[in-house]
């Protein structure tokens, strides 16, 4: 697929970039989707087998997140002075990354955060690796790992998106962040009121819909901070 045609699927999701803002992103996109289609013949990576829809979803939905949580001059979509730069957050895990989303695609928006990727399916981990070096992207460490074997509050941004047993593998993932962190979730409409029900310390914003989607949204989070506080 040409970056060209890329670049028009996304505006829904980023905006319309032209050159030389994105140029660098939609090529990366390009080769990461044959990538994928050649090592999905094999492995089972995304259900989804249309470019044009793997652009939409897994893409779409990625960049939707990495430009509402990482908006300015930092950004690879982003022209220089549209909206400030968002400041803390330089430290990213995407928990059950499988296929690389959202995490890899926020890399490629956001290239100064380093990014882990926690994937325990070894063929899984070993297609991020090759993704990873394909796209010579720098600070990027795999974890080939269970997401719980992981030291707490180490990130500044965990994200989650598509993994079974939301009910216990959100609190795991409010575990790596940090007191100040985020917690970004693609996740069903239907799923709002759970996250809130699972995570009752956090502070959630109100969900913002996906575009091209009738029941898809992002979730931010926070810790509360009176709530991190210790007692006297």
């Amino acid at each position: 697929m040409t970056p060209a045609r890329i670049a028009e699927l996304l505006a829904p999701f980023i905006g319309r970039y032209g050159q030389p803002e994105a140029s660098a992103l939609f090529a990366s996109i390009s080769t990461y989707i044959d990538i994928l289609m050649r090592w999905n013949s094999r492995i089972s990576l995304t259900a989804i087998r249309d470019p044009e829809q793997i652009v939409t979803r897994h893409f779409g939905e990625s960049l939707f997140l990495a430009r509402n949580l990482f908006l300015g001059t930092a950004a690879i979509g982003c022209p220089a002075g549209q909206s400030p730069a968002v400041k803390g957050s330089s430290a990213l895990a995407d928990l059950g990354s499988g296929a690389g989303f959202p995490g890899l695609p926020i890399k490629l928006w956001v290239p100064s955060l380093s990014v882990t990727l926690i994937e325990s399916n070894h063929k899984k981990a070993a297609f991020l690796r090759e993704i990873t070096r394909s796209l010579t992207l720098m600070d990027v460490n795999i974890q080939n790992a269970r997401a719980e074997t992981l030291p707490p509050s180490s990130f500044d941004v965990v994200t989650l998106r598509a993994v079974e047993r939301f009910d216990a593998t959100l609190p795991i993932a409010a575990r790596l962040l940090n007191p100040q962190g985020r917690l970004a979730l693609l996740i069903g409409a239907a799923q709002v009121s759970q996250a809130r029900s699972i995570l009752p310390n956090d502070d959630f914003s109100d969900p913002v819909p996906i575009p091209l989607s009738s029941s898809r949204v992002l979730l931010v989070g926070q810790p509360r901070q009176s709530a991190q506080e210790p007692k006297q």
